[in-house]
């Protein structure tokens, strides 16, 4: 008789991390309030689930975004974008070949060949959009939700946190391969174009990155790094911060109390804390004008030089526009048309008219101000396509003087253009919409026959 023994393993039973575990709203029977960053208004936080968020029910604006598992789902992306990004620089990125000539090139030299040109600071501002700051993001995702996940906070870790959201915006891994895209079309009627593996790897690095950076929830990290510290006494949802002489934090969202010289730091997070932004429109006013300054030059000086056969062609930003028009190109010379000329000066336009209106906003308008506002924002860094284009050309296409491109005086200017616009945005303070305009004092002309017409109307 044959017996069959079945061994029962005991079942092991995983638990996820603490800081996966349980939302902040489940651990507190406080309310968690928060002020709006862009309509002041205060309001106390919902219980929220996997995938949902709470907007501000003034402005709508997004307040916080929850994610299921965050710290595990934010870091497993952060490692896959770095793994992708090591790949992209270190195989070659593009090559092409014409009449028996070729070159090939890899990420890196996109960067250090407008550094031969003697065009440094173009050359930083690319490296440093694409890959380094990518790079130090990442590499911050990773430390701190390491050190989350382990129970034990790494050092430095604040300080990290608050940097990651103001590196954000810098990142451009999503332009440069607009940018690159833009590039590969020109060049594809001229020449044979083969794509290596660093293209594909940084294609999909620009998709991981962005991911990380829509998965990563400050609010939960935050709570799960320092706690949460109790609003001030007093605190009241249903009105504006300033109203009460608090301020929600830009960074981490906790509210604090302002001292009298209106000068503080998060207890949380020590970033600084203001009423309203310094000078906010006086700093953005400012910014506008150098960026207008700058764009004169950008369209007025050729943004690169086409050399093939011999002989020589400068080209503007509105020349290659055209030039691209006659090669029936539409789709690309569209892109190019609204990268480099209707966003700049639909930025410019929109950000001044702002500023002027700022005194006349009621609320119903300042709701469609605010979202010119958060579209200016958004749609800033995409100019910064051109100059992507002309570095990946630059560094492409030398083949002496049968075929060569090399960068003009208006890459540096334009470049200067896009920073400087998206300084302006990152400046003006839009809670400054929604603030209640000063009552006008009556004239005393019409304030004496106001009187007057009362007293008659009174006295018949």
């Amino acid at each position: 008789m044959r017996y069959n023994h079945v061994i029962k393993r005991p079942s092991l039973t995983i638990s996820p991390p603490l800081v996966d575990s349980q939302p902040p709203e489940t651990r507190l029977t406080r309310r968690r309030l928060r002020a709006c960053h862009e309509c002041d208004w205060v309001s106390a936080l919902p219980p929220l689930g996997s995938g949902e968020k709470a907007n501000c029910p003034r402005c709508a604006h997004t307040l916080v975004k929850r994610h299921r598992f965050p710290a595990q789902r934010s870091m497993a992306l952060a490692v896959a974008s770095l793994i992708a990004l090591i790949i992209a620089v270190s195989f070659p990125f593009v090559s092409f070949s014409v009449s028996g000539v070729s070159n090939r090139i890899e990420l890196s030299q996109t960067a250090t060949t407008l550094i031969a040109f003697h065009q440094p600071m173009v050359a930083i501002a690319v490296i440093m959009t694409i890959a380094v700051l990518p790079a130090l993001y990442l590499v911050g995702v990773i430390w701190l939700q390491y050190g989350l996940l382990r129970g034990r906070p790494q050092p430095f870790s604040r300080d990290i946190a608050r940097s990651l959201s103001h590196l954000v915006p810098w990142m451009m891994a999503d332009v440069f391969i607009i940018g690159a895209l833009v590039s590969l079309i020109k060049v594809a009627g001229l020449a044979q174009i083969s794509l290596g593996i660093s293209f594909w790897a940084f294609c999909a690095f620009a998709l991981l990155l962005l991911k990380t950076s829509q998965s990563l929830d400050a609010d939960w990290m935050w709570f799960s790094l320092e706690g949460e510290p109790l609003a001030p006494e007093g605190t009241r949802t249903g009105t504006t911060a300033a109203a009460q002489n608090v301020t929600g934090c830009p960074t981490c969202g906790l509210i604090n109390r302002l001292p009298a010289n209106g000068k503080a730091r998060c207890s949380r997070c020590h970033e600084k804390l203001h009423k309203r932004l310094p000078h906010s429109l006086q700093r953005t006013w400012a910014l506008l004008f150098a960026a207008t300054i700058m764009y004169i030059p950008a369209n007025v000086y050729p943004i690169m030089t086409t050399t093939s056969l011999g002989s020589s062609s400068p080209s503007t930003i509105i020349g290659g526009v055209v030039q691209l028009l006659q090669m029936g190109s539409w789709p690309v010379a569209a892109v190019i048309f609204v990268a480099s000329v209707i966003v700049p000066v639909g930025k410019l336009f929109a950000l001044s008219w702002l500023c002027l209106t700022v005194r006349r906003s009621g609320e119903l308008k300042a709701q469609s101000r605010t979202r010119l506002y958060r579209l200016t924002e958004f749609i800033g860094r995409w100019s910064m396509v051109d100059v992507f284009v002309v570095a990946i050309l630059v560094a492409l296409i030398r083949a002496g003087s049968l075929m060569s491109i090399t960068p003009g005086p208006a890459a540096l200017a334009f470049g200067a253009v896009v920073v400087l616009t998206m300084l302006a945005a990152m400046t003006f303070d839009p809670r400054l919409l929604w603030d209640t305009p000063p009552l006008r004092a009556p004239r005393p002309g019409r304030a004496a026959t106001f009187t007057i017409a009362t007293k008659e109307s009174v006295d018949g």
